[in-house]
């Protein structure tokens, strides 16, 4: 049986995310996430789409534009370790949710990769900027260069929290030699 991560990372957001809620799509990559978390947010909610790639973002932004949701997403063409200095104050009460798919881009340039340093940096300040109760859904990738010890930072970033803060878990499918993994992050 084939497990798609990025599916459970859907539904176990789609839980703790309701209409007029606030939403960060950490790596907006092609915008399936990204499309996900508008839809959800509904037409009183909003999402920010964070990525390093100008044609990441010119392909979520087509993604969300043949849907009819742009007005409901603020484009950041930025690392996901400064999205603090881009969410707007009187957003953070509602931010329920942050997604992160790492590795690289779909189809691109598998240089231009997520790191291990950013991306506990950005974890960083998305548990800071979530509301209590809020999720992060974090999908790490094993098989590309840098994506083992990307996925073994967040793992050991998530060993050093106080288990008053957070709790997580991680699915982790089997039978493959070099699987994603999902972690799923709850605040407190």
């Amino acid at each position: 049986m084939h497990v798609c991560l990025t599916d459970l990372a859907q539904h176990a957001i789609a839980a703790r995310l309701h209409p007029g809620d606030t939403a960060i799509d950490a790596t907006a990559g092609n915008g399936h996430d990204t499309l996900f978390l508008a839809r959800r947010v509904g037409e009183n909610g909003r999402v920010l789409a964070f990525d390093v790639q100008p044609r990441a973002l010119r392909q979520a932004r087509e993604r969300l534009r043949q849907a009819g949701l742009t007005a409901r997403v603020t484009w950041h063409c930025l690392g996901h370790e400064h999205m603090d200095q881009t969410v707007p104050e009187d957003w953070r009460p509602r931010l329920r949710a942050v997604m992160f798919n790492l590795g690289y881009l779909p189809r691109g340039d598998k240089r231009l990769i997520t790191t291990a340093a950013t991306t506990t940096a950005a974890l960083e300040k998305a548990l800071a900027l979530l509301a209590p109760g809020g999720r992060i859904s974090l999908i790490a990738y094993t098989g590309h260069p840098g994506g083992r010890q990307e996925c073994e930072a967040v793992r050991d970033w998530l060993y050093r929290q106080p288990a008053d803060l957070l709790s997580w878990r991680t699915v982790i499918p089997q039978g493959r030699r070099r699987p994603p993994w999902l972690f799923l992050i709850d605040k407190r």
